[in-house]
């Protein structure tokens, strides 16, 4: 007898992927033949896992929707389901708009999905999950929900309150993930720096990264997105001590102006977030920092952003990702400033300030010419192995192309000299 076919689409960040590789276990624990990202269609049901986010991705999630709602008229698939940060967010308004949506679901909702599919609740455990990533790496979404609430950010209206994970059950999930293989792990949350606070009643990174190190077996853990005020030092010493924690930082800082920082209500100062940087700098040498940054915000004047180029200038960031400034839904961003920054001026913004970081990051990329580093293979081509350093986070960093000198296997951690360098690639070969 043939499995039913289910197959997930996830749009968005990797925190949707987590939630995606749940859903994909369920089904699998339930009997279906669940594929994740497909290049087209198997023909059974179709759950597209939807983001929510900014304004560019709740388009994308809204066109997937729409592809999978043809293809559900034209009798190529049976049925459409569609959960996630959009759904949880405007589903009322997408229920009327696409009827050929045979179920919507919130944020969370991941054992109804499975139970209104299968006609049985899902017995695996609350971490258990189909990785969807090459088996030597995987993403741990240690905490939900976020207590910061800028002015720009809907996520808070989406997943609700902070929410953190019991140290226990992470390091319960991180020995599972080894023994299938996993060697590198990347820690994601939308507020590192607030864990542990709801449910320790203090700051427990420092401890919950201690004890995932600890695990025998794991090669790598990798920061994502902290929060600059409020941040807990103390996993700073754990970053110099232990040589399976990166000395890489995701810290998101959005700005530098004051008056900017004010209107996004950060709860820090342009002069706090140098002091922040230089101490990180200080307590943690040969960190490699990503941060994000943002344009043309209500009250970003000629003035401001050239304070944010000149800031950016100066701090030389080794990685920097922006984006211009979208006004999102019900946010405080929405309702007590107006987004008068002509599109095309944000667009200007956009492009000069990625272009200095260009310039910066091919600077740091050549700096690494002769230097030995650390690189774990994420897979082969025809002519090299690609991989990537410490500094370097899945599918968002530099990668490192190998030479092919000697055989290397996808997962391998070997060391690599840097032979060569351009902005968004390393070149090696290995020692």
């Amino acid at each position: 007898m043939s499995r039913q076919k289910v197959d997930i689409v996830t749009m968005g960040c990797s925190k949707n992927l987590v939630d995606s590789e749940r859903v994909l276990r369920m089904f699998d624990d339930a009997g279906f033949d669940a594929v994740h990202n497909a290049d087209g269609f198997s023909g059974g049901a179709v759950v597209i896992n939807t983001c929510g986010f900014i304004g560019d991705a709740k388009e994308e999630s809204v066109e997937m929707i729409l592809r999978a709602a043809k293809a559900k008229s034209d009798g190529a698939i049976t049925a459409l389901y569609v959960m996630g940060c959009l759904s949880e967010r405007y589903r009322d308004e997408l229920r009327a708009e696409i009827p050929e949506v045979d179920r919507w679901y919130g944020k969370f909702d991941w054992y109804g999905i499975v139970a209104d599919l299968t006609a049985k609740m899902p017995e695996s455990k609350p971490w258990e999950r189909n990785l969807t990533t090459p088996p030597h790496y995987a993403y741990i979404k240690i905490a939900e929900g976020c207590n910061r609430f800028c002015s720009f950010c809907a996520i808070p209206l989406i997943t609700g309150r902070f929410k953190s994970r019991p140290i226990e059950e992470i390091v319960e999930e991180t020995r599972s993930l080894v023994a299938r293989g996993v060697k590198e792990f990347n820690v994601i949350a939308q507020d590192l720096s607030s864990y542990g606070t709801d449910i320790y009643g203090r700051q427990e990174l420092a401890r919950l990264i201690d004890a995932m190190a600890d695990v025998e077996g794991v090669g790598r853990i990798r920061l994502h997105y902290a929060y600059p005020a409020d941040f807990p030092w103390d996993i700073t010493e754990v970053m110099r001590r232990r040589d399976n924690v990166c000395k890489y930082l995701d810290v998101a800082l959005q700005h530098v102006s004051d008056k900017v920082l004010a209107n996004m209500r950060r709860h820090i100062t342009g002069a706090e977030t140098r002091a922040f940087l230089e101490r990180l700098r200080r307590e943690v040498p040969g960190i490699h920092i990503r941060t994000t940054l943002m344009v043309g915000f209500p009250g970003e004047g000629d003035e401001e952003f050239d304070e944010l180029l000149d800031f950016v200038a100066e701090q030389r960031f080794e990685r920097m990702g922006a984006f211009a400034y979208c006004e999102e839904d019900d946010t405080y961003g929405a309702k007590h400033f107006k987004d008068d920054i002509p599109e095309d001026v944000k667009q200007a913004r956009l492009d000069r300030l990625m272009d200095l970081q260009r310039e910066i990051a091919d600077e740091i990329s050549r700096s690494k010419i002769g230097s030995c580093q650390r690189v774990i293979i994420d897979s082969e081509a025809d002519d090299y192995y690609v991989g990537r350093t410490e500094f370097d986070s899945p599918e968002v960093d530099p990668e490192v192309l190998v030479e092919k000198t000697r055989v290397l296997s996808v997962g391998d951690m070997v060391d690599v000299e840097i032979t060569g360098a351009d902005t968004f690639e390393l070149y090696g070969r290995p020692v």
